[in-house]
């Protein structure tokens, strides 16, 4: 058996910031999630709804893996990415790392994962890989799929070489931190108004406070949306409130982010945005609840007032990010 030595297998709410947080902490640098996921400028929205979907689909974050190349570049880590179609070469990078004593990323579909309990196609799950031996690879995942966790080789292959949406080719990814480590509150304001402005100004209206604003007009018809309101409907509610995104889909672990940053900062602009992601959060948690009874009881009333809160989410997610955009333009307090 091969085991990376000194690993905090520490889950947490979201699978990226997870198995960021297992790498990071092997390099000596332990972020909360709230801050993984606010210097990797994690936070977005998207609306996404196709042809051949059987359901549309709300988006929280940013596009699987955009996070880790955000928070790398940010502080200035070595991130070595590799991706092959050849299976084979594939667990030659992993054990190459793990041999030399290094956790390895890897982003794979969920489904094919033996501990998962909810069978569902997800190619964007990420997870920190630190041992393996002759039948099983010993991972770490969120704390609701258990945190330390293990899963036969065949079934790890299998989710590493699947195909479909958000799907990569067999990528892994390793992290290192230079000597001289740039310090992270440093990093808070440019994460922050990188965040902001491209939510501000996203370039379809699927997505940012422009997606918010479409999900509101559009969630009102979900009920004519599908033939099975009753499934479709609380899932989508499962999906925003318990699938990795750590409750109002992924704006409880942002205004957490924010919360701490105005220990470490003093700023209006920074107060402001707190405060109002604190009431986007409620209000997100409340949509989704709606949008679950609706689909329960088929009551057409319970998504009008969703789609109503949905646009009152977008207005105060707006204001927030402009009062956000506006770090670093203040004078001192």
């Amino acid at each position: 058996m091969t085991t990376v030595t000194d690993i905090d297998a520490r889950g947490m709410r979201h699978c990226e910031t997870t198995a960021l947080g297992v790498l990071l902490r092997h390099q000596g640098l332990d972020l909360s999630e709230p801050m993984l996921f606010g210097l990797g400028s994690g936070l977005s929205f998207l609306y996404w709804d196709g042809k051949t979907m059987a359901f549309p689909f709300l988006g929280g974050r940013v596009k699987p893996f955009d996070l880790t190349r955000n928070l790398a570049g940010r502080l200035g880590l070595d991130l070595l990415v590799q991706e092959t179609t050849s299976p084979r070469k594939a667990w030659g990078h992993v054990t190459a790392a793990l041999d030399a004593g290094r956790p390895v990323g890897l982003q794979l579909d969920s489904y094919h994962l033996d501990y998962f309990r909810s069978k569902v196609h997800f190619g964007g799950h990420v997870v920190a890989l630190y041992g393996y031996d002759d039948h099983r690879a010993y991972l770490v995942d969120t704390d609701q799929q258990g945190g330390a966790v293990s899963v036969s080789l065949d079934g790890l292959a299998r989710a590493r070489a699947a195909r479909g949406p958000m799907t990569a080719r067999h990528r892994s990814f390793t992290l290192t931190a230079p000597r001289d480590l740039p310090d992270p509150r440093g990093q808070i304001v440019p994460a922050i108004t990188a965040c902001a402005d491209a939510f501000l100004d996203p370039p379809i209206a699927n997505l940012g406070h422009r997606g918010v604003e479409k999900a509101g007009r559009l969630v009102p018809t979900w009920l004519q949306r599908t033939d099975h309101p009753e499934r479709d409907l609380p899932q989508a509610a499962v999906l925003m409130e318990k699938a990795g995104t750590g409750g109002a889909l992924f704006r409880n672990l942002y205004r957490d982010f924010l919360a701490e940053c105005t220990e470490l900062l003093d700023s209006h602009h920074l107060r402001t945005g707190h405060t109002l992601y604190t009431e986007a959060a409620g209000l997100w948690t409340y949509a989704a609840t709606l949008i679950a009874r609706a689909g329960e009881t088929g009551d057409q009333q319970c998504l009008t007032q969703a789609g109503s809160i949905l646009g009152d989410i977008a207005r105060i997610e707006r204001e927030a990010m402009r009062a956000l955009s506006r770090l670093g333009g203040e004078p001192p307090a």
